[in-house]
């Protein structure tokens, strides 16, 4: 699908971390989110993960949550595995910019040291911020 819902919304104070749901928060044009420790790396500065993506790992690891794999946005409904580099999002008060699929695992994390498994490094989606503003859990997440 081309639109669904902002499942979640998660930050961390420290890089390496499993992200907290935080359920809102203010995103930076440009950065990222407001006080999370990713935030402001070059052109990843957002972090999305699709909530069917996290159920299907459920079955290794039943305690995963919106966070888990360090992901700032989890969403819900819309078809993540259908965007490609340079599509946009609006979602909440922002707009986002999708400007990397995927990412390679350099350390690997505590999912993927429990069930030797990540879907990070192969479904992620990494966005640039165009226009900053708030986004919280139930907000419209839409390509545009």
């Amino acid at each position: 699908m081309t639109h669904g819902r902002v499942a979640a919304v998660c930050v961390s104070k420290e890089k390496g971390t499993v992200k907290q749901d935080v359920g809102s928060a203010r995103l930076a044009e440009e950065y990222g989110i407001e006080g999370d420790a990713h935030g402001g790396f070059a052109h990843r500065q957002i972090s999305l993960i699709a909530a069917e993506d996290i159920e299907s790992m459920k079955a290794k690891l039943p305690g995963l949550v919106p966070g888990s794999f360090a992901e700032n946005i989890t969403t819900e409904g819309l078809d993540l595995a259908s965007l490609r580099v340079g599509d946009r999002l609006e979602a909440g008060e922002c707009l986002l910019e999708v400007s990397q699929i995927g990412k390679e695992c350099h350390s690997k994390c505590e999912v993927f040291r429990q069930s030797g498994d990540c879907i990070m490094p192969k479904k992620g989606i990494f966005c640039r911020v165009l226009r900053g503003g708030n986004v919280k859990t139930g907000d419209s997440i839409e390509r545009r």
